[in-house]
């Protein structure tokens, strides 16, 4: 929509006595509002709903003297002379069309942090991507810590981007992960270096389309400093850094999972390489790790190890730190997480496999794979996915409400493969999914948990879905 570029950030926005709304309360409106009201503005909060949990947040905030609105997040207050809104509220809401027609600008609350910075503050080290942020910015934080810098894991994840800037604690520099919607509104935003890791098609219901998808993905790379890092695999990525308008002297710097070319971070002989932070790096590269310092050493979690490496180069980390930060790095749950062997076979849990673009890396880590997928499609197609994947497949056993558009992809791409559907969308469905997943497996064979699709027709969110996959894998061994 663009209401967010009214007010030129160069100019410092002065709250004292200023009617902000805030739109939604949760994670991020929550604590922007009390920031908003500790630098004196008068500030609304406006939210759809009025659960439980949003009339609680209502009363804390109320007793500092916030005005909140429960079950109107349409209706733009009277007055107000800036939105300060939760990520996740589509540009389309009426309450944005009408801050558009009133010439009052729309900020998300990276935007608010970005804006509230000291002039000494750490510079941002930024991530993006259809799939990998969280893992990829983790590794940079811990590559950091290696080096001997102050930082923090903030953004989408770990602590939060305004208590980072306005609290007490001093950093030397931040690892931000940012997602498209908070980008959105971010129209200010200027990083040191930045990453866009892939893009394929994902939230296109709030983005309108895959155009302006990878649009808010490339508003990382504006005004970069340093550099912008892209994946030399996915052409879309590096498209972005070609159209970013960054600052004089800012480097295009490619990852690739075969050797690097020149400005490039890439692997060597089973050597994680870098030939764009070295001296005359059209004959010199600098070793920065092993691949079997990649926990795991799938080629999209190498992939994320390289983006970070290259991020971190950008700052000026030595390579060591690379390695020992790499070395220190433990993946979250949920992430290609090893759970048992049982009778030879490994069972991995990868439940955070929400979409078809991560679960395609993930099945692309194992040769034999029985897989278990199915939930919530969120519109997606399976044909690709099954057909870059048949080969690897041993078998498969679907569960969820979507599950028939996987066996539908199956039956036409991979129609050797025996298929399991479970009709079921209970959530004791995990464990006979495990069982009949052993039936089908052989020694050496890895059952995989990679769903393709959102949980929540069966599970509370990805995280439970994992818990019930473990569990599941634990009964078999016991």
């Amino acid at each position: 929509m663009g209401s967010g570029q009214v007010t030129d950030s160069s100019v410092p926005f002065e709250f004292q006595g200023k009617h902000v709304t805030v739109a939604g309360l949760g994670v991020s409106g929550v604590p922007a509002a009390k920031v908003l009201h500790g630098l004196g503005a008068r500030v609304t909060v406006v939210n759809d709903g009025a659960d439980e949990r949003a009339r609680a947040q209502a009363a804390e905030l109320e007793a500092l003297g916030i005005t909140v609105r429960l079950g109107d997040g349409d209706t733009l207050p009277d007055g107000t002379e800036l939105i300060v809104t939760a990520p996740g509220w589509k540009p389309t809401k009426p309450l944005f069309t009408a801050a558009g027609q009133a010439g009052v600008p729309v900020w998300g609350d990276v935007e608010l942090a970005w804006r509230l910075r000291r002039p000494d503050s750490a510079p941002w080290l930024a991530v993006t991507g259809t799939n990998g942020k969280t893992t990829t910015v983790q590794m940079l934080a811990s590559i950091l810590k290696a080096a001997g810098l102050r930082t923090a894991a903030v953004g989408n994840i770990g602590v939060s981007l305004l208590d980072a800037v306005t609290g007490d604690e001093e950093y030397d520099v931040l690892a931000v992960e940012l997602s498209s919607y908070q980008l959105h509104w971010a129209p200010s935003l200027r990083a040191h270096s930045a990453a866009v890791l892939n893009l394929a098609p994902d939230h296109l219901d709030w983005h309108g389309s895959m155009e302006a998808y990878a649009a808010d993905k490339g508003r990382i790379y504006e005004g970069n400093h340093v550099a912008c890092v892209y994946n030399v695999a996915d052409k879309a990525t590096e498209d972005l850094v070609r159209e970013a308008d960054v600052e004089e002297g800012c480097r295009a710097i490619g990852f690739t999972l075969g050797s690097p070319a020149p400005s490039q971070l890439g692997v060597v002989d089973g050597i994680l390489v870098d030939r764009a932070f070295v001296e005359n790096r059209h004959k010199n590269a600098q070793e920065l790790a092993e691949v079997s310092d990649v926990n795991p050493p799938a080629p999209h979690n190498i992939a994320n190890a390289l983006a970070a490496a290259a991020l971190a180069r950008a700052f000026g980390v030595p390579a060591a730190a690379v390695r020992d930060g790499l070395r220190a790095f433990t993946p979250d749950a949920h992430r290609i997480a090893h759970v048992a062997d049982v009778d030879g076979v490994a069972y991995v849990d990868d439940s955070k496999a929400t979409n078809t673009h991560a679960t395609e890396a993930s099945l692309a880590a194992y040769e034999s794979i029985v897989w278990i997928a199915g939930g919530l499609a969120k519109g997606a197609t399976f044909d690709e996915l099954v057909a870059g994947a048949a080969k690897r497949l041993r078998g498969a056993v679907l569960i969820g409400a979507d599950r028939a558009l996987i066996r539908e992809a199956l039956a036409r791409h991979a129609p050797e493969v025996p298929v399991v559907d479970l009709d079921r969308t209970d959530t004791g469905a995990m464990l006979q999914a495990v069982q009949e997943a052993r039936r089908l497996a052989r020694p050496g064979d890895t059952v995989l948990l990679a769903p393709a699709c959102a949980s929540m027709d069966m599970f509370t969110n990805y995280n439970q879905r994992g818990d019930a996959f473990a569990r599941a894998v634990r009964e078999l061994g016991a």
